[in-house]
């Protein structure tokens, strides 16, 4: 649907269109008992075609072309009713009544598509052409008056309907863009506090337990737990406040990162810009990186491993993982892929939609990617 804004403009098109087409089905209506005057048909057939050509562009740009509404005011607005006195045999006010309308429908597609001072022009333009016309079949002051009042209050009104609704259609988007801000606050605000619950848990109370003396501080146990926390605080920090991951899939990922940290195994791990995901998605893509991890503390040979998750630049709303090592690799050729491999790293991904490659070589490390949706 668009914005606000964009849904107000799309709107006022329509209305202006619903004008013409009264106007044009006025002129349909008085064409057709004039058999003997071909050049009403004529000029309603271009009157139809530029309405087409106006209205249709518009309808498809969001907006009116200055090209065509200029175009539609001097041929439907001007030229056809002085043609019609002039050439179309018309002699009395009823008979080019229909053209005239015409005039006030194009006054207000001017007044909305032009700048001010160009539809003040347009609307003059089309006051001393009609009142030329209706002086050259006779019509008396009230029939000019009146219609030069209708002319110009088509233009007047439908600038006012326009700013109205263009100004609600701003209304409403600052609205929404404050809603979203407050929502946007509020998320961040969120995973703040849980961030700040962690690492009350874990790195707040591991400073406090060696404050206290209550531990040895260079036990291997008490080493491990502060190289671990050392590694999760690393990886707040390297966040920034338009980085922060969605709690799903980076809780997913952050609790595979520490199961295998546990087991010996330093892993530096980098996310930006997590889009949201399904949960089983998550927890896919979760289970596979602990499984890839699990294969580079099993098989690769080294203590480090990189983890990367991000938005798919591709696919809006889509996922990429990679788990990459710097050990020895192997030749895919000959070697087959284990069981967790297969099972626990493509069969998850499989699962969900998803998939994971795998990109190796003798002596260039391994690289593994998860991609969702695959």
């Amino acid at each position: 649907m668009g914005s606000g804004l964009q849904r107000a403009q799309s709107f006022v098109i329509v209305a202006t269109l619903l004008y013409r087409g009264s106007h044009l089905a006025v002129g349909v209506l008085a064409v057709a008992h004039r058999l003997s005057q071909p050049l009403q048909f004529v000029g309603l057939a271009a009157a139809l075609g530029l309405s087409v050509l106006t209205y249709g562009a518009a309808l498809r740009r969001g907006r009116f072309d200055p090209r065509h509404i200029w175009a539609d005011v001097l041929v439907t607005g001007c030229v056809l009713p002085l043609a019609l006195c002039v050439w179309g045999g018309v002699r009395e006010p009823p008979t080019i009544a229909w053209a005239m309308l015409l005039g006030g429908s194009a006054s207000a597609a001017a007044a909305i598509a032009l700048e001010r001072l160009h539809a003040i022009a347009v609307v003059a333009l089309l006051v001393v052409t009609h009142v030329i016309g209706y002086q050259m079949v006779g019509a008396n002051s009230s029939v000019v008056l009146g219609h030069v009042n209708s002319l110009v209050s088509s233009a007047v009104m439908t600038w006012v309907f326009r700013w109205y609704l263009l100004r609600q259609g701003r209304l409403l988007d600052d609205a929404n863009s404050r809603a979203l801000a407050a929502e946007a606050h509020k998320a961040r605000y969120a995973e703040r506090l849980e961030h700040h619950r962690a690492l009350h848990d874990t790195v707040l109370a591991t400073l406090t337990t060696l404050a206290s003396g209550a531990v040895d501080a260079n036990a291997p146990e008490v080493r491990e737990r502060c190289s671990r926390e050392a590694a999760y605080l690393r990886r707040l920090i390297q966040q920034t406040a338009d980085e922060v991951h969605h709690r799903e899939i980076g809780t997913a990922l952050e609790e595979a990162v520490r199961s295998v940290e546990s087991l010996q195994l330093r892993v530096t791990a980098q996310y930006h810009a997590l889009p949201q995901v399904p949960p089983e998605v998550a927890a896919a893509l979760g289970d596979a990186v602990r499984e890839a991890l699990n294969n580079v503390r099993r098989h690769a040979g080294t203590g480090h491993a990189y983890v990367t998750a991000t938005g798919d630049p591709d696919r809006p709303g889509g996922a990429v993982v990679t788990v990459v090592d710097r050990g020895p690799g192997f030749d895919p050729e000959r070697c087959e892929p284990g069981l967790g491999l297969r099972g626990s790293v493509h069969g998850r991904m499989a699962e969900v939609g998803g998939r994971a490659t795998v990109d190796t070589a003798p002596g260039e490390g391994v690289r593994v990617e998860l991609r969702w949706p695959g």
